[in-house]
């Protein structure tokens, strides 16, 4: 059975907006498992990578940068609460030595890895960001666009994961 582009949109952003896993996102879009693997690997072929895009979607709703920021505010109370123990606890220098050179790196691979995030995949979440802002700014102001805003954003954000993803 021939599927239309509306399909494989549909389909697409079943599996990277609503992050429906890829044989439940084929059944909703009612086609099959084996249509669905392809068309996801075809894109992907012409530089439309939908796990890529359906990372940048986490990024953009601030997924990446919440649970970098839960992990900061985690380790800087402990980072604090270990150098008071090390001022204060009865170390001879080389312990302390040893405790504070662990801690900085500690800190330092910390610090690194929180900024670490790919620029393209970044890039990606902003423009999906303000892809949504769009969405929402259209549907408060000018409602009666809404449906072809849609249809044309479907297929745009297909064109923006191929560019930046």
């Amino acid at each position: 059975m021939a599927h239309d582009a509306k399909k494989r949109g549909e389909l697409r952003r079943r599996y990277v907006i609503d992050r429906q896993p890829l044989n439940a996102a084929a059944l909703l879009s009612k086609v099959s498992y084996a249509t669905a693997r392809d068309w996801k690997r075809k894109a992907e072929q012409k530089g439309d990578c939908w796990d890529r895009a359906r990372q940048a979607e986490d990024v953009g709703q601030g997924g990446v940068r919440a649970l970098t920021r839960m992990v900061l505010e985690e380790f800087i109370p402990l980072f604090k609460s270990t150098i008071e123990a090390i001022r204060h606890d009865d170390f001879d220098a080389i312990e302390k030595a040893e405790a504070i050179s662990r801690l900085s790196d500690a800190y330092s691979k910390t610090v690194k890895a929180s900024g670490a995030v790919d620029p393209s995949l970044a890039r990606l979440g902003w423009a999906m960001d303000v892809m949504k802002l769009l969405a929402e700014f259209t549907a408060e102001r000018f409602p009666q666009h809404q449906n072809a805003l849609l249809e044309v954003l479907e297929p745009f954000g297909e064109t923006l994961a191929a560019e930046y993803g």
